[in-house]
């Protein structure tokens, strides 16, 4: 079981890195074709600054991490799980009021139930965006208004399940004649891939190193 003490003792003495994350550390570096590479993810092209909140729940049983699933006609990420956050807005401060101002318009949440521990490495994602993730307790009592637009669930998943290293699997598809890499996570129908499972195992990283 991932306690509050635990997640707090690690994430304090954590240090994000420059390191910039992506799908890609799903494959073996000396696997990877520079050619085929996504554009973003080399650095080819320009990135648009976002970030996530990954919401951690104080449930009285044991912590649990809050997830959506997107409405299907989203032209990005359509049907997909992930983390309540978006695309940074020129009136944001930084990177956490980003996620914070997000979640708000995306589940309704709001950020007083929030509070703010820290920050993963950024994440590349395919799209085109660097996504900064920003770790936040939520303490219930707290009342969701999901975005009926973006948002078609909202549901739970304990964390211990989703940070333990024996359910984060590597898995690899075709797109576009290409093979792409990712994480991926089942918990009971609903499976969890790409960028949303690869911040997870980053924060499996953290809390699980010796």
């Amino acid at each position: 079981m991932i306690t509050r003490a635990h997640l707090f003792e690690r994430i304090a003495a954590y240090q994000r890195g420059e390191r910039r994350r992506s799908n890609e550390d799903a494959q073996a570096a000396e696997h990877l074709d520079e050619l085929d590479r996504n554009p973003f993810i080399r650095g080819d092209k320009p990135l648009k600054p976002a970030a996530v909140l990954i919401p951690v729940v104080e449930r009285e049983d044991a912590l649990t991490v809050l997830l959506t699933k997107r409405t299907d006609h989203l032209a990005n990420h359509g049907g997909q799980i992930s983390f309540p956050g978006g695309r940074r807005d020129e009136g944001d401060a930084d990177c956490v009021a980003t996620a914070l101002r997000e979640t708000e318009e995306e589940v309704g949440l709001e950020r007083r139930h929030v509070h703010v521990i820290g920050e993963l490495d950024d994440y590349i994602v395919g799209t085109g965006y660097l996504v900064r993730p920003v770790i936040g307790l939520v303490q219930p009592p707290f009342v969701l208004k999901p975005h009926d637009h973006e948002v078609a669930e909202v549901f739970e998943v304990p964390l211990a399940f989703a940070l333990d290293p024996a359910n984060i699997q590597r898995h690899a598809r075709d797109v576009n004649g290409m093979q792409r890499h990712y994480f991926a996570i089942q918990w009971r129908d609903y499976y969890i891939w790409g960028a949303t499972a690869g911040m997870l195992r980053n924060l499996s990283e953290i809390l699980w190193r010796a």
